[in-house]
């Protein structure tokens, strides 16, 4: 067995970036494998080369999750649905399905998921991998859906788990992050398809503020809030399912090619004049509802579509989970923060001169009800979770100026109101102290992801900088990939350059730097293409 048995499957010339440009990474290889038996195969050569794996979809994350410069596996081709129980609605598929793809094809059988995020993008495998979810107080995580998965381990073999076997395994996949294996199936539990009405309209904040405790999240099924920060309005978006006959978004110029391009040429201006975004706000809001409170548009659509929004640009992503009521409180607390009363918020940050991007998502999710929970759930387990999620655009793929300053605020308040940050977003101050104070369990999917992988197959610098615990010296994980270094990109972003000890896997690296900046010594005589096992002992 040797590399070229990968070829027709495989490239040495991919570059890998996250959907918003973010992150740029190259990997020494690019693998589309086409069968469990070409997946094993990977992972076989994987471990006689002393490679790392990282699996990637759309690369949605704008994180450095899925960078890396060894071997990235993309599932593209395991988008197949293997069973469709019509009795129960419960399907089971390959794990590589995009989600639009399987709408579709669970639309052909008058299914649909229960619930979904605001794209469709993503593969299955990495929506419930990093906690994805909706924004409804009715539904929870996408995960919730999940009934059973197989996983293929670092040894070759493929492992089924689910509430009633391999139950810790099953809490630990559940959410994995990419760390425990790659997951090959899902058996999820569809429900039969929908449509739904939903209407969207301008209401002040204080109008939100005062309804929270009400009916404002429970009224209709899905709700989700746009907070304005500067106009102190808020964007109300709910939906309920329906059988009326379907009737389409209103044309709005918003909506159309020269307000896409309008809207992202004044961003880019707000780079060299940030003082112009509340303005620019007002603008935005004027255009698409002549600031008048009630003002707003409906729509009956299939809920495939209709619960999806457009992310328009490149862009940061920093959301977190915190109990639902202490959303006044948060939001009171950052809106006198961003409008230059830091006394009254609290937040020992100094927002002078500071200005953000419009506007503050604000969504809902309840999983508190559902047995087994994921280790790593990030909502709440005693009741139900907002998210709120401050997203800063990048025009043209540039970095916002406030981005720092604004993330560290930001992320101080979620932290003093119990919160915890989403999983595939760019939150930044959280220390692996901090995160294993968040989560009781980590330490179980630990456990359970070093049982599975004790070689750090699937371990990359993200994983050690924010969950594995600090291994001073020498790594004790011969496969774990290091961060060696970055460097801003061309066109925006940052190149990411990782190691493994004794592989030079970055061209743009060496050795000798990963060990002044590291400290290691590397293990120079194993390298890949000398490197002998015995196949059948490690199965």
């Amino acid at each position: 067995m040797d590399l070229s048995e990968l070829s027709d499957f495989s490239t040495t010339s991919h570059q890998h970036h996250t959907w918003a440009r973010t992150f740029h990474s190259y990997p020494e290889r690019y693998i589309k494998p086409r069968t469990p038996e070409e997946l094993q195969k990977v992972i076989k050569l994987a471990r006689r080369c002393r490679r790392r794996i990282t699996v990637v979809g759309c690369g949605h994350s704008p994180s450095d999750l899925t960078c890396t410069s060894s071997w990235l596996v993309n599932l593209d081709h395991f988008g197949e649905i293997l069973d469709i129980n019509k009795k129960t609605n419960v399907v089971v598929m390959q794990a590589g399905i995009r989600l639009h793809d399987l709408c579709l094809k669970l639309k052909e059988q008058g299914l649909a998921m229960p619930n979904l995020g605001s794209i469709d993008h993503q593969s299955i495998a990495g929506a419930i991998g990093t906690a994805t979810h909706g924004s409804s107080t009715r539904h929870g995580i996408l995960s919730q859906s999940v009934l059973a998965l197989k996983t293929m381990l670092a040894n070759g073999r493929t492992v089924s788990c689910s509430a009633e076997q391999n139950g810790d395994l099953f809490r630990a996949a559940l959410v994995s992050l990419g760390a425990i294996g790659i997951i090959t199936e899902v058996t999820f539990q569809a429900v039969p398809a929908f449509d739904i009405e939903w209407s969207q309209s301008l209401h002040p904040l204080e109008e939100i503020i005062a309804d929270w405790e009400k009916d404002l999240w429970t009224q209709k099924e899905f709700t989700r809030v746009w907070w304005l920060p500067y106009m102190k309005r808020c964007i109300k978006w709910r939906a309920d399912k329906t059988d009326k006959p379907h009737q389409p978004p209103e044309a709005n110029w918003w909506g159309g090619r020269i307000g896409f391009h309008t809207y992202h040429i004044l961003l880019y201006c707000a780079q060299w004049v940030p003082s112009i975004l509340p303005y620019l706000e007002k603008f935005v809001i004027n255009v698409q509802y002549a600031f008048k409170d009630g003002a707003g548009s409906t729509a009956v659509q299939e809920g495939r579509t209709g619960l999806l929004m457009n992310c328009m640009y490149s862009q940061f992503v920093n959301e977190w989970a915190i109990p639902l009521e202490k959303g006044p409180e948060a939001i009171t607390r950052l809106s006198s923060w961003l409008n230059g009363d830091e006394k009254a918020s609290g937040i020992p940050f100094s927002s002078k001169g500071l200005y953000v991007h419009a506007p503050i998502e604000v969504r809902v999710c309840d999983t508190s009800s559902t047995q087994p929970r994921p280790y790593l759930d990030n909502t709440m387990p005693d009741g139900p979770t907002l998210y709120l999620n401050a997203t800063l655009y990048r025009p043209y793929n540039r970095d916002p100026p406030c981005r720092e300053r604004y993330y560290e605020a930001f992320e101080w308040l979620m932290k003093k109101l119990g919160g915890r940050p989403h999983w595939a977003k760019n939150f930044s101050t959280v220390t692996r102290e901090e995160m294993h104070m968040m989560y009781s369990e980590m330490g179980d999917w630990v456990r359970i992801r070093n049982e599975m992988d004790p070689e750090g197959m699937f371990v990359g610098d993200w994983h050690r900088r924010l969950l594995l615990p600090e291994d001073k010296g020498k790594p004790n994980m011969q496969l774990e990939e290091r961060k060696l270094n970055s460097r801003p990109a061309t066109g925006g972003g940052q190149d990411w350059f990782g190691y493994i000890p004794g592989k030079n896997l970055s061209p743009q690296g060496s050795e000798e730097s990963f060990e002044m900046m590291h400290g290691v010594e590397a293990e120079k005589s194993v390298m890949f293409n000398n490197a002998q096992y015995d196949d059948e002992e490690e199965l």
